[in-house]
C-alpha cells in the first residue's frame, strides 16, 4: 500500500490522459488544492491536464506549493501538493515518461542524477501532502471532496532511524516512521486513521473493537 502511495506522484499523476474527458482548468484547480494546507491553497501553483492530455501549468503560484491535479485517465480520485523544492525532479520524471521511458528505468535514472549531483533534490526537509478517495469523490460545483483521506510525506534525505529516532516500520494507526532510509529519497510517512463512520460508532457502542489496521502492510 504505502509504495503504491509514491507512486502516486511519480506514476500515476504524470500519466497520458488523451482517451478520458479532460475536466475544465477551473475544476481542476478546485480540486488539486484541496491537498494542500487550506492556508496554502489560494497562492499554490497548479499542474493538470490539457485537451491533448499532456501535463500542462494551469496556474502560476505566489507559494511554496506545486499542486497535481487528479488524472482523468486514472480510475478513484487523486490530488498531491508539495513544496516547490521537489519541482526539478518531478519535472525530471515527466520529461523522461513523455519519451517514453518505462517506469523502472525512470526512478532509475533520476536517482543516478540526483546521485551524480546533475539533477536537484532538496536538502531541507520537503513535504508532499496526498489526497485520494473513489471515483467521482470531488464534486466541482460544491468544491467538497467526500470520503477522501490525507496522508503526509516529508522528504528528509540520507535520514535513517538512527538519525531520527523514528522505527523503519509503521506502528500505531496515524504515528510517523520513516521510508527508503538511508538514501536521497529517505521520507517521513503519516497516514492518518480515517475517521470513523456511524457504523463504527455503533461497533464501538458495542465494545467490539476489530481493528483491521495492519502494520506490516507496505
Amino acid at each position: 500500500m504505502i509504495r503504491r502511495i509514491q507512486f502516486s506522484l511519480f506514476a500515476i499523476f504524470f500519466s497520458s490522459c488523451s482517451v478520458a474527458q479532460v475536466p475544465p482548468a477551473q475544476d481542476q484547480i478546485g480540486g488539486a488544492v484541496l491537498a494542500a494546507p487550506a492556508e496554502a491553497q489560494e497562492g499554490a501553483a497548479v499542474m493538470g491536464y490539457d485537451k491533448p492530455g499532456s501535463v500542462v501549468q494551469l496556474r502560476e503560484g505566489t507559494n511554496e506549493f506545486v499542486c497535481l491535479a487528479d488524472n482523468p485517465a486514472e480510475d478513484g480520485f487523486s490530488v498531491a501538493c508539495y513544496h516547490k523544492d521537489l519541482e526539478p525532479y518531478m519535472a525530471r520524471g515527466r520529461e523522461l515518461r513523455a519519451g517514453g521511458v518505462g517506469e523502472n528505468e525512470n526512478l532509475e535514472t533520476r536517482a543516478a542524477e540526483v546521485e551524480d549531483g546533475t539533477l536537484a533534490w532538496p536538502t531541507a526537509p520537503s513535504s508532499l501532502y496526498i489526497r485520494s478517495g473513489e471515483e467521482g469523490a470531488y464534486d466541482a460545483a460544491s468544491g467538497v471532496a467526500s470520503g477522501t483521506s490525507l496522508r503526509y510525506v516529508v522528504y528528509m534525505a540520507y535520514a535513517t532511524p538512527e538519525s531520527t529516532g523514528l522505527s523503519a516500520r509503521p506502528g500505531a494507526p496515524g504515528a510517523p516512521w520513516i521510508m527508503a532510509g538511508g538514501t536521497f529519497r529517505a521520507h517521513l510517512m503519516i497516514i492518518p486513521p480515517a475517521p470513523p463512520t456511524d457504523e463504527d460508532s455503533d461497533d464501538i457502542d458495542s465494545d467490539d473493537d476489530d481493528s483491521d489496521y495492519d502494520s506490516d502492510d507496505e
